[in-house]
């Protein structure tokens, strides 16, 4: 009568010691699986796992540790529990790109499977690889490079440019500004280089498309008698 329970018994006493401790006590990664891994006291494994989306870092056996996909090497591990999903997030945890892939610049956090919207810096897009927004040129994120991002036009024609404008730091502009072609107290920014707005400078001065500012008309080839013409 009592076979086929010892039996059931002995059979999963077989798949809890499978795993063999490398060190009498720490923590270890499964050799399969990366979001698995094992406590061992006195040399007795107890099979444990991450929570879904984050994975077992494996720098000491000292730690008990998970932590984001972009921060771990799994090496040969690339197996993974289940995924647990909700409407934005693929995983329970971690960071994940927006659903329409032009939007570039929104992410969202998860966390257990509640999902926060994060926008990026001005200039900036989220970067899968290195979960984090970087410049559009260093992300290389198919899609997302600067001519293939949503563009508006405003009532005049005017839109964007694709090229980008650097700046003094030689770094690309987050939002360049354009001369308005025939007021020359008036010119166009590009928010976050693909929504275009006109803008005025402050009255008596004119916009300079050599250093972007407003100053006075004098300083402005082709817009030193402005103001004197508006006048006529």
């Amino acid at each position: 009568m009592i076979r086929a329970p010892a039996i059931v018994i002995l059979a999963l006493l077989g798949l809890s010691s499978a795993f063999k401790c490398p060190e009498s006590n720490g923590f270890f990664a499964d050799p399969k699986q990366c979001d698995k891994y094992y406590e061992c006291v006195d040399s007795q494994p107890e099979e444990k796992l991450c929570p879904d989306g984050l994975l077992f870092e494996i720098k000491s056996p000292n730690h008990e540790r998970c932590d984001l996909p972009f921060s771990v090497d799994c090496g040969e591990r690339t197996e993974l529990q289940p995924a647990v999903s909700t409407v934005q997030c693929p995983r329970k945890n971690g960071y994940f790109s927006h659903e329409d892939p032009q939007v570039c610049d929104k992410f969202y956090n998860c966390v257990d499977g509640v999902a926060n919207v994060v926008t990026c810096p001005s200039g900036l897009i989220y970067d899968d690889y290195q979960g984090t927004c970087t410049w559009p040129q260093d992300a290389q994120r198919k899609g997302c490079e600067r001519e293939n991002r949503k563009k508006e036009k405003l009532p005049d024609g005017f839109s964007c440019p694709d090229a980008e404008v650097l700046g003094n730091n030689n770094r690309p502009l987050p939002h360049p500004t354009y001369p308005h072609p025939e007021d020359c107290q008036k010119f166009y920014i590009c928010r976050n280089g693909i929504q275009p707005q006109l803008g005025s400078c402050p009255p008596g001065t004119v916009y300079n498309e050599a250093n972007f500012k407003c100053e006075d008309p004098e300083s402005v080839p082709g817009c030193e008698k402005w103001f004197d013409e508006e006048k006529n």
